[in-house]
Formats: structure tokens, C-alpha cells, sequence
């Protein structure tokens, strides 16, 4: 016997004006992404690590195997690119440094905001997660180019800068 998360297809929705709507989950989903995506294109500052949650959970909640991404910024900490550098399993994702530093220079970046989901909704950061952070904050350090944080997004996102981890 299979046993699999109930997952509705199609979702109601009710608008402002108490209007119905029925629509497919993916779609309700997609559309919600690409408003999210096209708000933080047009040059968005991001200044704390609420913001960057803002723009990642939507972003990375819903992926049933682990994603690694990497928001980069310029100087003044406007988002240049949402990069998804690696996709992995249902527990783990593989990251290679010398990739991360290789995207980062192609998009000119001064600064970036890591983050990846955890699947399984835990958002404590593993041991695994804080050896790589560090070594891809060191890195990235080589080039002059900061890392603000590392965002473990699931069912709420953690900030590894935020408990003294960077």
C-alpha cells in the first residue's frame, strides 16, 4: 500500500468582494511565485532578514526535495538574481563552492543571501549545513563578496545569521 500527503487539486478562493473562484493548486501556486518574483526583480533593496523571508518562503516552501539558491546583490543590497544552484533529494542537497563562486562572479555580485528548504519542515540548521555555510563564506571572502545570511526555509524559515552563525 502507497500512503501519500492528501494534496487537493484544485483550491476556492474568495476575493475582496466575496466573489468564488476555483482554481488548480499548481496554478494558484505558480502565480503566486511569479508576483513574488517580479516584485523583487525591479531593483528591491533588501535591508534585514524578514525581507529576504518574504521573497524566499513563497519561493521554496512547496519543493518536495531539498534546493539550494542564492539571492545575489549588488553594493547597495538591490537583487540582482534569484539563482537555484542545486536540487537534491528529499534530505540533503549537494553544494559545490567553486560553483557558487564561479555564479557569484558572473553576476557581478557584491553580497548574497543564501537559502535552501528542509522538506521535512525542521528549519534547525544540521551540522552539514553550518560546515557549508562557512566554507562558502569563506569562499566568497577571497573575492570580496559577503555573505549576509543562509535561510533554511520549512514550515517557518530560520536565519543562521540571526542565531550567530555567520
Amino acid at each position: 500500500m502507497i500512503f501519500r500527503r492528501n494534496r487537493p487539486e484544485t483550491v476556492k478562493l474568495i476575493d475582496i468582494k466575496g466573489k468564488r473562484y476555483v482554481t488548480e493548486r499548481e496554478k494558484l501556486i505558480e502565480a503566486a511565485q511569479n508576483c513574488i518574483r517580479e516584485q523583487f526583480a525591479s531593483a528591491v533593496n533588501i535591508q534585514s532578514a524578514d525581507e529576504a523571508r518574504d521573497y524566499l518562503q513563497v519561493l521554496l516552501a512547496d519543493y518536495e526535495h531539498e534546493v539550494f539558491t542564492a539571492l545575489w546583490l549588488d553594493t547597495k543590497h538591490n537583487v540582482i538574481a534569484h539563482d537555484i544552484l542545486f536540487r537534491g533529494t528529499i534530505d540533503a542537497a549537494p553544494v559545490y563552492p567553486r560553483e557558487i563562486v564561479k555564479a557569484a562572479l558572473s553576476f557581478n555580485a557584491a553580497a548574497v543571501i543564501f537559502a535552501h528548504n528542509h522538506p521535512s519542515g525542521v528549519t534547525e540548521p544540521s551540522p552539514s549545513d553550518i560546515h557549508i555555510t562557512k566554507r562558502l563564506k569563506d569562499a566568497l571572502a577571497l573575492v570580496d563578496i559577503r555573505t549576509l545570511d543562509h535561510l533554511i526555509v520549512g514550515s517557518d524559515i530560520t536565519s543562521m545569521s540571526e542565531l550567530g552563525m555567520l
